[in-house]
């Protein structure tokens, strides 16, 4: 069994790095979209500048808004590895972003190219506020990766066996903007094996 959780701790560590690394190189069009909004005047929102994958992680939350006005697809996955914007907030710890999304109906159950959907992100990364969104949301906590594990089995590894795989993804995503406090994560790892029961 820790054979296979390191392995697929090594897997998802790598394609979350291929993720996040290419979040960020996604363009998105600036096409205008016609929004009805039921009294019969249409008006036409512009998308920004900002791809939602960038406005997602640099935190730009009126970025965000502007693309859920203009029907975006929230729900649209980054090419690199298929991570969506919520996947991106989980990521990046952007809580009211991943409420926002969340709010507009993101699609909870969408999987990464490793299988992962926005729990198994937010279990791995110790994000227990927008874990409880998500079980609150309904999110499916049974849904297995392509590894076979569960959100609540990304978390249940010893952490002193897993902590080299975060802190090279500190050290790899820290010039995005990324951040991760390790002793609140080892604390929040086993909290969120208890939520996810």
């Amino acid at each position: 069994m820790k054979t296979l959780n390191i392995n697929t701790f090594k897997m998802k560590i790598k394609m979350l790095f291929l993720t996040v690394l290419f979040a960020s190189a996604c363009a998105q069009s600036d096409k205008k979209s016609t929004v009805n909004n039921n009294v019969g005047v249409e008006k036409t929102v512009t998308k920004p500048s900002i791809d939602i994958h960038t406005a997602v992680i640099s935190g730009n939350i009126e970025a965000v808004k502007q693309h859920i006005k203009a029907g975006t697809n929230i729900n649209q996955k980054e090419a690199m590895s298929g991570s969506t914007p919520l996947m991106s907030a989980t990521t990046f710890n952007k809580p009211q972003i991943a409420k926002l999304l969340i709010d507009s109906d993101a699609d909870l159950s969408v999987k990464n190219n490793d299988g992962s959907n926005v729990l198994h992100t937010a279990a791995f990364f110790g994000r227990i506020e927008i874990v409880q969104m998500l079980i609150d949301a309904k999110a499916d906590k049974s849904l297995r990766n392509n590894f076979g594990a569960t959100p609540r089995e990304t978390v249940m590894a010893n952490f002193e066996e897993v902590k080299p795989f975060y802190e090279m993804l500190v050290q790899q995503l820290e010039p995005m903007g990324f951040t991760l406090d390790m002793e609140e994560l080892k604390k929040a790892r086993p909290v969120i094996a208890m939520m996810l029961q």
